[in-house]
């Protein structure tokens, strides 16, 4: 039975939750309600009011008692209802959750779970896709599945991690993706791509939502006899420098495709070091496609505009492809 983005990465938190007493929820409206985005949705029944912890509206707040908790052996996972509002919960990760491994070895066995990304209307407040304002910190690490299987995987290793970790989950996801699970028990290595798609002619570098953009654009450029491959990078830090590396010395082009719009976002980063590290392989420019530079639109009709689409990144191969 296929099992969706949403049951998967509520099944890995159920399964941590029953491997391991310690591990906790925390969050706006989690218990009764089931979430926002129903992902703890009969959590409560299951563990109880103790373990699944309905919070007053305060992302501080949450964060600052997540932090410790886990100083008390604890391993919390708290959500933010929408990645947007994980800002006013900055201070918290960034100041402080990021960097109590450095200045007294402390370890912060936090998940902070962030809803994230444009498709579902939801305008400049409930649509951003912020994950370069926490991969520019170090001591945190950032994960953005982009599969069912890679979600649960995902979210049972970053529960289990001693570090703090940002989890981005992408709300278009939640429901449109499925798949078979393996059997048993499985975890995913943070810090490690995925080749989700084997092609010889261009890189395509990505991760979240535009996995699954990539993926059908390389499929319409196939019948073109372009062989497209796409690396879904999974974790932005720790970053597989590796896997992305070795894709484009096979290849000679790459494209860096993101949702978060262009200026400073993680795409920068990874053609910076495409660049630097593999540039006597290229046989064209390393090209970015993300969104423009303004607020996520509310109306649909412009949201389609502002999110990158299959359309542009079809037309981004043809033209690398021959160059």
């Amino acid at each position: 039975m296929p099992t969706t983005y949403v049951e998967a990465i509520r099944e890995g938190i159920r399964e941590e939750m029953e491997r391991d007493p310690n591990v906790f929820l925390l969050g706006e409206d989690i218990g009764i309600y089931g979430g926002a985005f129903k992902v703890t949705q009969g959590l409560l029944d299951q563990f109880g009011e103790r373990r699944i912890v309905d919070t007053p509206i305060s992302e501080s707040a949450i964060v600052g008692a997540a932090i410790g908790a886990s100083f008390m052996g604890l391993r919390p996972v708290a959500e933010m209802q929408f990645s947007d509002f994980i800002s006013c919960g900055f201070d918290q990760i960034v100041n402080y959750a990021a960097k109590c491994r450095y200045r007294w070895n402390a370890p912060v066995p936090i998940v902070v779970r962030a809803p994230c990304g444009g498709g579902i209307h939801g305008g400049p407040f409930h649509s951003q896709q912020n994950e370069a304002w926490f991969a520019h910190t170090p001591g945190l690490k950032v994960v953005l599945p982009a599969t069912a299987r890679d979600a649960k995987g995902l979210i049972k290793a970053a529960i289990r991690d001693n570090d703090p970790v940002v989890f981005f989950e992408h709300k278009a996801l939640y429901r449109r993706v499925k798949e078979e699970l393996p059997e048993g028990e499985y975890t995913v290595e943070i810090g490690k791509a995925n080749v989700h798609r084997v092609g010889s002619d261009i890189s395509v570098i990505t991760y979240a939502a535009m996995v699954h953009t990539a993926a059908e654009a390389a499929e319409i450029v196939a019948k073109d006899g372009i062989s497209v491959e796409v690396v879904d990078l999974r974790t932005l830090t720790p970053l597989d420098e590796e896997t992305i590396l070795e894709s484009v010395k096979k290849t000679s082009k790459a494209i860096v495709l993101h949702e978060a719009n262009l200026t400073g976002g993680f795409g920068g980063e990874i053609a910076a070091r495409i660049t630097e590290k593999v540039f006597e392989y290229l046989d064209g420019p390393v090209l970015r496609i993300a969104a423009p530079d303004t607020p996520v639109p509310f109306s649909s009709t412009l949201e389609e505009a502002y999110l990158p689409s299959v359309d542009q990144v079809v037309e981004k191969l043809r033209w690398l492809a021959a160059y």
